[in-house]
């Protein structure tokens, strides 16, 4: 039995199943972790969806903040953007299956010394309290009533974590660390702007994952959402965000021995940002 971390697939069902051949996949004993950004803006969202859903116990899915937007589109809570591609998705027969079963997956996964989330934790969340503040999002993102609550997810504020958070303020910063952070200050406050390499991130920042005294560094986190960061394998830190929508790779890391596997993504993979 092995365990595979595979980074961002938005869309790219193809490299995806050539990745599964690589690794010799058999969902009978491996398990698939997956960093969110399951949909959008590759050619093939639908299938994923199809695919990722009858693979049962087999698969991990935390969300990412494509995904989130795929579902606020879906509740006609948010516009298309031109890049985006759900349309297959949302025209197709099986939409509210898929949606539904999508909305319900988590935003943060623990198992032994491993943490996966989509984009980071925020230096003051121990592993324990990042636990009980997804499962306190999640209560709400699965509800019946979910569409108030998504009515009330985009933002970015407020921008850094107080406890003293209540409401869709304290939702949006647990939602928004976990699905859309890169750098912080070494104080937790977010810079939602910034999608470079780490050359340049701005004076006062830095990726949150090198802020000092970090209460989650004891585990190793599982991530994904950073593209220009790409693959980085630290002793505590897997970033699996390899830009395979943008013509990269996709990979995926094997946790029993941290080996590597990549499959190159042809440029009609790749779309205009």
């Amino acid at each position: 039995m092995a365990t595979y971390a595979i980074g961002d697939l938005q869309g790219c069902y193809k490299p995806f199943q050539q990745l599964l051949d690589l690794i010799g996949f058999n969902s009978a004993n491996d398990r698939l972790w997956l960093v969110g950004d399951i949909v959008n803006r590759g050619h093939d969202s639908l299938s994923l969806l199809r695919f990722l859903k009858q693979a049962g116990d087999s698969v991990k899915i935390v969300l990412g903040n494509h995904d989130l937007h795929l579902l606020m589109v879906a509740a006609g809570l948010a516009r298309t953007n031109p890049s985006d591609t759900l349309q297959a998705v949302l025209q197709a027969p099986d939409r509210d299956e898929l949606l539904h079963w999508l909305r319900h997956q988590a935003l943060l996964h623990v198992e032994e010394e491993y943490v996966m989330v989509h984009a980071g934790l925020l230096p003051t969340w121990s592993i324990v309290q990042a636990q009980q503040l997804a499962q306190e999002a999640e209560t709400e993102l699965h509800q019946e009533n979910f569409q108030a609550v998504f009515a009330q997810l985009y933002g970015n504020q407020p921008d850094h974590w107080d406890e003293s958070l209540k409401g869709y303020e304290r939702l949006r910063v647990i939602v928004n660390a976990m699905t859309r952070m890169r750098v912080c200050t070494p104080e937790g406050k977010i810079n939602f702007s910034f999608k470079g390499s780490e050359q340049d991130i701005p004076a006062g920042y830095l990726p949150w994952f090198e802020a000092p005294n970090r209460a989650s560094q004891e585990a190793t986190i599982i991530c994904g959402h950073w593209s220009a960061l790409g693959l980085k394998i630290q002793q505590n830190l897997i970033a699996l965000d390899t830009g395979c929508l943008w013509g990269g790779s996709l990979t995926a890391v094997r946790l029993e021995d941290r080996k590597i596997f990549q499959v190159p993504c042809v440029p009609r993979e790749a779309t205009m940002r």
